[in-house]
């Protein structure tokens, strides 16, 4: 890797070494990331299709989910492959060019899905508190400007991560233990000064995460006063559960991306790291992906009485000729 007078090329490939410790048992742990997977390509299919179809679902906050079930997908999709080929084939070299573009998904998607959860708490709380002028705040136009602008904000806060990485020297260490790509994984391996890379993951931890569970818990603050203020007793309680489920998805995904990072940036050394990186890997690959959709099919009415619809539409024709 040392060529002359301290200049360094970037290595040719990395090591995903999978979980180290837990060698012996990389095929069991795989047996329930396959099963999550497939609950979550099918729950996630299931919605999005579901409110292509259902004109009754064709409201700003049904479009606010389809994107997350949408962007779910691309995350574990873009991610569980590569572990799978660790656990099963023990194929664990990855070039390093191929590393920084899942590295840029990995972190992309999930910066994009912190923001549609801010954007579903924002349509939660203008649905309770402004009903009569929700269909001229939230118009289509509006709903596209909003999922493009979550998009550029990811693309444009995590393009400088491939730049800062690409540039870094890395000598001969090229060995992750870990089962996918991620940023603060692969700099530390770096025998330069990461205090750069450091300092913008921080600043880009507090824009996403900071910013947007301020936001969320502002709209749920104010829309659980107004429901208090303004709803009788069985709105109220009705009201309070659909905060409820929706609540469940930033809890979700926020909780263990938090765990992740700080362990990542601080090194918690009391916390073991096969157990590290098993939860990262649920929170990243499987978590979201696979309990939003059973969530939001399972407690929201509307989803419900949707689903039972579709399914009787299906068994319609076959009564009617009897």
């Amino acid at each position: 890797m040392l060529v002359s007078n301290n200049s360094y090329v970037a290595p040719k490939f990395f090591i995903l070494n999978g979980i180290p410790g837990l060698e012996r048992v990389h095929v069991w742990i795989s047996l329930p990331l396959c099963i999550m997977y497939t609950i979550s390509l099918l729950g996630n299919l299931g919605l999005v299709y579901l409110i292509h179809q259902e004109e009754s679902l064709h409201h700003p906050v049904y479009f606010f989910l389809a994107m997350l079930s949408v962007i779910d997908l691309f995350t574990c999709t873009t991610t569980l492959p590569s572990a799978l080929c660790i656990f099963w084939f023990n194929l664990k070299d990855i070039n390093f060019n191929a590393y920084l573009v899942q590295m840029f998904f990995v972190h992309g998607f999930t910066d994009v899905e912190f923001r549609v959860l801010m954007l579903m708490a924002l349509d939660h709380y203008v649905a309770i508190c402004y009903p009569s002028r929700y269909a001229t705040i939230l118009t289509n136009p509006i709903i596209t400007k909003a999922g493009l602008a979550t998009f550029l904000r990811g693309v444009l806060l995590i393009i400088p991560f491939l730049f800062l990485v690409k540039h870094l020297p890395f000598c001969q260490r090229n060995i992750i233990s870990h089962t996918y790509c991620g940023h603060m994984s692969v700099v530390k391996l770096s025998c330069a000064s990461i205090k750069i890379n450091v300092i913008y993951g921080l600043t880009v931890a507090l824009l996403i995460g900071v910013f947007d569970i301020c936001c969320i818990s502002v709209s749920y603050t104010m829309f659980l006063q107004a429901v208090v203020s303004l709803s009788p007793a069985d709105a109220w309680q009705e009201d309070f559960s659909t905060c409820t489920v929706r609540k469940s998805a930033p809890i979700i995904t926020y909780v263990p991306a938090f765990f992740t990072f700080f362990t990542l940036h601080f090194g918690v050394h009391t916390i073991p790291p096969s157990l590290h990186l098993i939860v990262a890997n649920l929170y990243l690959l499987l978590l979201p992906p696979t309990l939003n959709p059973i969530v939001y099919e399972i407690k929201i009415k509307q989803i419900r009485d949707s689903v039972i619809k579709l399914f009787q539409g299906e068994k319609d024709p076959s009564i009617q000729d009897k």
